[in-house]
């Protein structure tokens, strides 16, 4: 049971979250023979059933995420976007001794629907229905990383100024994706703050994955354009263990994108351009590589015929969006076809605003590694850096 209080205008809710729980579709109902299927999909990943240390939270994240769906499904908004929908803050408090905070909940409503995302799905795949999976990052911020238990939806804490920052570009965030539609920027999807008892708060994030669907992927690398801190050292041969790569550990591979790659050059510069104008540095481009089946390859060669001979349907329409042919596979938006590998391509980490601690932590750098590139740059060479180390590194 839970009270619901929203800031614009109060309401009263009721609803069991233990008839939830029974209520989640069949598709999210862990039986034995899923978890052999996609225990393969799993390895470095730790399910967080009870006994783990962050089992309570991610239970109260579940059953929070469950009933602030259904107050969006019960009551979808209607009409445009207002700044009203921007600065909603919904709270709802539950008998189990927490509360949940929505933050801009109309407005991210609003976008999962501009995305194609079908609301019951969300709070099905997100809900009490299977365990989260936390993943250990290679970051070295001190956030908690969860992936859904389909590794479809990405969770990660947040610090109150991040999620601020988050909040206050989030109309031209929007903005940005309905102009360009096939924009490489990560699709966040929610923010939301836990609060147990009179606790501190704590705010999460929920985006979808960029490395979806899982299954085959053999690398993944975190990209910044920089040497400082840049390099991850792999794990021996056979380890069950997943680490993100870096940089460093990128010198000799190329993304092959073939006919596609006039394309990603240039989305790479409208979404460093817009991150750039935001004042945002130190976000990362998200490389994951998988080999392409036979049956695959089809449809880039198919991809490749109708570029070549026929041109791109709709094409002034496409030019003024960058669009391109999207392949009928879940997740298209992140995922490009070369003549032999897929790839996983995806902005992520948006809230590094380039102020005075930056600034100074800059002048330190410079100091303490001369003639090094490091990360922290001002936003418009950050920008430039990463679009020519995309430029360099695909052909």
């Amino acid at each position: 049971m839970y009270a619901l209080f929203v800031s614009h205008a109060s309401s009263h809710q009721t609803s069991s979250l233990e008839a939830a729980s029974r209520a989640v579709s069949p598709r999210n109902h862990h039986s034995f023979f899923w978890r052999l299927r996609d225990k393969h999909n799993r390895v470095g990943m730790f399910e967080v059933n009870p006994g783990h240390e962050l089992h309570r939270m991610t239970r109260m994240m579940q059953e929070g995420l469950w009933a602030a769906t259904q107050v969006f499904m019960d009551n979808p908004p209607k009409g445009p976007l207002t700044q009203k929908d921007f600065s909603e803050v919904m709270t709802q408090v539950h008998e189990e001794g927490f509360e949940m905070g929505t933050l801009a909940g109309p407005a991210f409503a609003r976008l999962r629907h501009f995305l194609g995302l079908n609301e019951e799905d969300y709070q099905a795949t997100l809900g009490p229905g299977g365990p989260y999976l936390q993943f250990l990052s290679t970051s070295k911020s001190k956030a908690s990383f969860f992936l859904s238990h389909d590794q479809r939806f990405f969770l990660k804490t947040q610090r109150q100024q991040e999620v601020q920052v988050l909040l206050a570009h989030l109309p031209r965030y929007v903005q940005h994706l309905r102009r360009y539609p096939h924009s490489l920027l990560a699709r966040l999807l929610g923010v939301h703050s836990l609060r147990v008892a009179r606790g501190k708060k704590k705010y999460f994030i929920i985006m979808q994955s960029i490395f979806y669907p899982v299954g085959r992927i053999s690398e993944r690398y975190d990209i910044k354009a920089c040497e400082v801190g840049r390099w991850v050292e792999p794990v021996a041969e056979g380890s069950p263990f997943i680490l993100v790569l870096k940089d460093l550990n990128f010198e000799g591979k190329t993304i092959n994108l073939g006919p596609q790659r006039n394309w990603f050059l240039r989305q790479m510069e409208l979404d460093t351009a817009f991150l750039r104008d935001l004042n945002v540095l130190d976000y990362s481009l998200l490389v994951a590589f998988q080999l392409l089946r036979e049956d695959e390859k089809d449809a880039y060669t198919i991809y490749s015929t109708m570029r070549s001979v026929h041109g791109a349907p709709n094409l002034r329409m496409m030019e003024n969006q960058n669009r391109r042919l999207l392949l009928d596979i879940p997740n298209p938006l992140h995922i490009l076809d070369g003549p032999d590998q897929r790839y996983f391509l995806g902005l992520v980490d948006l809230t590094t605003v380039y102020g005075l601690r930056k600034r100074l932590e800059q002048l330190w750098k410079m100091m303490r590694y001369p003639g090094q590139s490091f990360s922290t740059v001002s936003p418009a060479r950050y920008a430039r850096r990463l679009c020519q180390w995309v430029e360099t590194h695909t052909e």
